[in-house]
Formats: C-alpha cells, sequence, structure tokens
C-alpha cells in the first residue's frame, strides 16, 4: 500500500471512529466473503475492515441469518484466510467532500492517487444518499450549451439534465468528454467533476496532464475505479462521484458538470457482483436488478433550487447492438442521446456523431425557440433525404438524379462537413487549432448552407472549420473524389 493510501484510510478510520464490533472471516470465494459477528450484526452496506492495517476493505451485502453477513471486497483478497478478524467501522463507504478536493484525483475510497500533499479542509459523508425530493427539483428547462456544433444545432442539452454518449469501441466517445471539459469550464463557472468506472489507468494518466496543461484542473475533481480493479470498487465509483458533485450543487450552490465514462462498466460492474452474490441472470447474462441500480444512481443527478449537476455520460454499446438491454435502460434516463457512428468516424467526419439517430428533448419550439427548431428539422430533413439517395447514387450514379436531388445531395455533404470541428483535446494529434463555436454562429452557417449560399464553394473548404466564414478563406478546387455535380449548379 502506498503512503498516500495509508493516510486515506487512516483518515477515512479517524472519522468513522471504530466501534469495537470484532468478527471474524468464515469464509472466502473470491471476492464474496462471509463473516460471523457474535455481537449484532452490521446492517447492509457497512464497511468492514480485515488484513493488515485493514487494508482489505469489505461492503456488506446480505445478512444471511442471525449471526453471519455476506459482503463482496471492494480490494484484492490475496491473503485473506479463515479465522482472521474483522472489525465493523459502524457505517458506510465514506466519500471526501470540500473544497480540498478540487484539483485532486481520487480512488474509490477517498485516497488521493496523485501523488500530491494530503487532503485538507475535506468532510465524510457517505456515498449512498437519496435522490433530492421532488418539492426541491427544478421545474425551469434551460439549454446547456456546449460549443460544439453538432451538439448545439441539432441535439441540445439540458441544463440538469442527463446526456448520453452512445458508441462502440473507438469511436470517439473519451475525446468527446474530453473536450466537453474543457469547453465547459471555460464558459461556465462551475464544477466539473469526471468519474471513471472501469476505464484504463493510461486514459486517467493522460486526462489529468491535459487538464493540468489546459490550466482547467483548479476547478476539476477526479475519480478513477480502474478496470483492473475488483468488481465491487467499480460499482461504487459512480456514487462517490455523485456525493461529491451533490456537495458543490446543496452546499456551495454551484452547477456541476458530471462526466462518467463509461456508465456500461457501471452496469457491468454491478452484473459482476449480482453473480458473485449468487443472484440468478436476468436476459443476456444481466443482474435482475440493473433497472433498480441504475436508477438509484441516476436519479440523484438533478436540477435543484441550489443549483444543478448536468451529466454527460458515455454508454459503451456492445457489438454496435441498440437493443441490449444496458443501452435500452440506460436510454430511459436520458433528455439527450448522442449516438456516434462508426460508418461517420471511417469517413473523417469528426465528432461522428449521426445526426439522424440522435435526439434530445430540449428540441422544442418552446424551449430552443422557432428559428432554431425550424432550422434543426430542415437540416435533418436534408440529411434524411441524402442518405435515402445513397443506394440510387451508388448503383446509378450523381448523373441519374433530378436536377432538385442533386442540390438536396450537395447541400447535405456540405451540411456534413461544417458540423465537422477540430477539438483543442486533439490539436497534437490533427495539428489543427481547436474552435469553440458559439450556437448564434452555428445556426447562422447552417442557414446559409440551406440557402445555398456556398454553392460554389468546395466541400473541403466547409470540413474542419470553425464559423462559416472561414470557409470563404479556405476556398480550394474540389476534391478528385467529390461528385462533380454536386459542387455546381445543375
Amino acid at each position: 500500500m502506498s503512503t498516500a493510501e495509508k493516510d486515506g484510510s487512516r483518515a477515512l478510520a479517524e472519522s468513522e471512529s471504530l466501534p469495537a464490533n470484532p468478527g471474524t472471516v468464515v469464509s472466502v470465494r473470491g471476492s464474496v466473503v462471509d463473516v460471523r459477528f457474535d455481537g449484532p450484526l452490521p446492517p447492509v452496506y457497512s464497511v468492514l475492515r480485515t488484513g493488515g492495517e485493514g487494508r482489505i476493505v469489505i461492503e456488506v451485502l446480505a445478512q444471511r441469518d442471525a449471526r453471519h453477513v455476506r459482503g463482496i471486497a471492494l480490494t484484492p483478497t490475496q491473503g485473506l484466510a479463515r479465522g482472521m478478524a474483522v472489525a465493523d467501522t459502524g457505517g458506510p463507504l465514506n466519500a471526501p467532500v470540500g473544497p480540498g478536493v478540487l484539483s485532486r484525483m481520487f480512488d474509490v475510497f477517498g485516497n488521493a492517487i496523485d501523488r500530491e500533499p494530503a487532503l485538507a479542509e475535506v468532510q465524510w459523508r457517505s456515498v449512498h444518499r437519496a435522490p433530492p425530493p421532488l418539492a426541491r427539483r427544478s421545474t425551469k428547462s434551460e439549454v446547456f450549451e456546449t460549443g460544439i456544433k453538432v451538439i448545439d444545432v441539432l441535439v441540445p442539452l439540458e441544463k440538469g439534465g442527463k446526456a448520453g454518449l452512445f458508441g462502440g469501441a473507438g469511436v470517439g466517445k473519451t475525446v468527446l468528454l474530453t473536450e466537453m471539459i474543457h469547453n465547459m469550464i471555460g464558459q461556465h463557472q462551475g464544477v466539473s467533476i469526471f468519474c471513471g468506472i472501469g476505464e484504463r489507468c493510461r486514459e486517467g494518466e493522460e486526462l489529468h496532464r491535459e487538464m493540468k496543461a489546459a490550466g482547467v484542473l483548479p476547478a476539476m475533481v477526479m475519480l478513477f475505479g480502474q478496470m483492473n480493479e475488483p468488481p465491487g470498487a467499480r460499482f461504487r465509483v459512480g456514487h462517490a462521484a455523485l456525493t461529491m458533485a451533490e456537495y458543490f450543487r446543496d452546499d456551495e450552490h454551484r452547477d456541476v458538470l458530471l462526466l462518467i465514462d463509461n456508465i456500461f462498466r457501471f452496469i457491468q460492474a454491478g452484473s459482476e457482483v449480482s453473480g458473485l452474490m449468487g443472484q440468478m441472470p436476468s436476459r443476456l447474462g444481466y443482474q435482475p436488478t440493473m433497472g433498480t441500480e441504475l436508477s438509484a444512481l441516476e436519479e440523484r443527478i438533478a436540477n435543484t433550487d441550489a443549483g444543478a449537476i448536468t451529466s454527460i455520460q458515455a454508454v459503451y454499446v456492445p457489438a454496435d447492438d441498440f437493443t441490449d438491454p444496458a443501452a435500452v435502460h440506460t436510454f430511459s434516463h436520458l433528455s439527450a442521446s448522442i449516438v456516434l457512428s462508426r460508418k461517420r468516424a471511417s469517413e473523417g467526419l469528426y465528432p461522428a456523431i449521426d445526426p439522424l439517430q440522435s435526439s434530445s428533448k430540449m428540441a422544442t419550439p418552446g424551449i430552443v425557440g422557432e428559428r432554431h427548431y425550424t432550422l434543426a428539422r430542415d437540416i435533418r430533413r436534408t440529411l434524411a433525404q441524402y442518405a435515402e439517395l445513397k443506394d440510387i447514387i451508388a448503383m446509378l450514379g450523381l448523373e441519374q438524379l433530378s436536377p432538385e436531388d442533386r442540390n438536396v445531395v450537395a447541400r447535405a455533404r456540405r451540411l456534413e462537413r461544417f458540423l465537422t470541428q477540430p477539438f483543442f483535446t486533439t490539436e497534437q494529434f490533427t495539428g489543427l487549432k481547436g474552435k469553440l463555436v458559439s450556437l448564434r454562429d452555428a445556426l447562422d452557417g447552417c442557414e446559409r448552407i440551406l440557402h445555398d449560399e456556398f454553392k460554389d464553394h468546395s466541400e473541403r473548404a466547409l470540413y474542419m472549420i470553425g464559423t462559416i466564414e472561414e470557409a470563404k478563406g479556405k476556398a480550394k478546387p474540389p476534391l478528385p473524389t467529390e461528385p462533380a455535380a454536386a459542387t455546381r449548379e445543375p
């Protein structure tokens, strides 16, 4: 155990004032541990400690009879044996909250893992908290501007709402989340909390380094339950992140951006815990309590009279199958669904958001305004018509289309390219300077393309730019691969 972990464990122990209720390990099966108590049984969700210096942490999940509890280990169980003494901490898993957590990186136990000095100015609160009551929830709907054109125009996010980033492996979920952190801290005077559930340790180190270089770390908190950690730890790191978010919302009255990467790993960790505890699996092997567990996490993300927690969650879709129960259950909690397309990624259209599959409950005239709603509807209609014409173009060629259809194709291809955008977080890979585009500029550019103002400009001129004005200085001859008819008036 590292010095930082020991310091964090001591702080946790001191904060909980350990009572004397000793127990004994009677069974160890992987991460599942049965413990006998001669005194009162610890309640469900109580934390037990055993091993040298209490390094093995167990969370009680069931009371088997009057003398035995069954728990799941949140740390590796190497060296744990029957007959070892167990200490009941007398309380649930706690997370640190307070001004001292800003700019720091934590594990599920609240141990600082960034090699920085010990924590100061923190309190410890239970990770198991009830959602805010309906009476405290805000009923006002506000748009949360991101500075990313395709999201702000076609899939506007809700302030205090939940948005999902759906996509398979390698289509850009983490890159999009990282870009949103960069943009949000610059625009909104709030706090960003990044929660990595079952992600790679490499991604955590890279994110910490990039955020430090960008100067946004002082307004950020990072928590990681890495993929090599036991399922119990991965299952609880989301609850720890929400406890921190609730502190900034309720105590400091600040708006919070909570980024979760990846909510599917939370469901997957719950499935592993369920299997280890011996529960009968449900459809496709998922846990029978998946809906309840996901709801307990998602319902805590809310907009109240004190502030808002806006959540953006990456959702890995197994085998790109959107009928998978994990994806279906997650959809029901979201106010916006951003679907990433592998096909668009292969065409170089980044961010690879599919505008026809993505949707938002905010895209109504009463919330975004009549002009924005009409423009978004026209853009979708144009892109949908182009999608229908693709088969005809592939079989017969562009020349066989009517002049009106060729105009639709030209507009759609220019819209697709205008909705691409260079990111600040990918500058070192692409060599393109990142762009932040306001909603007004994004709507203006789309409107001018729909009115054929740029029909004489090549498609390349609209690719990877910020505002539409940049296209005029970037105009070049059409690419050899572009259909000639799509770049001139029929």
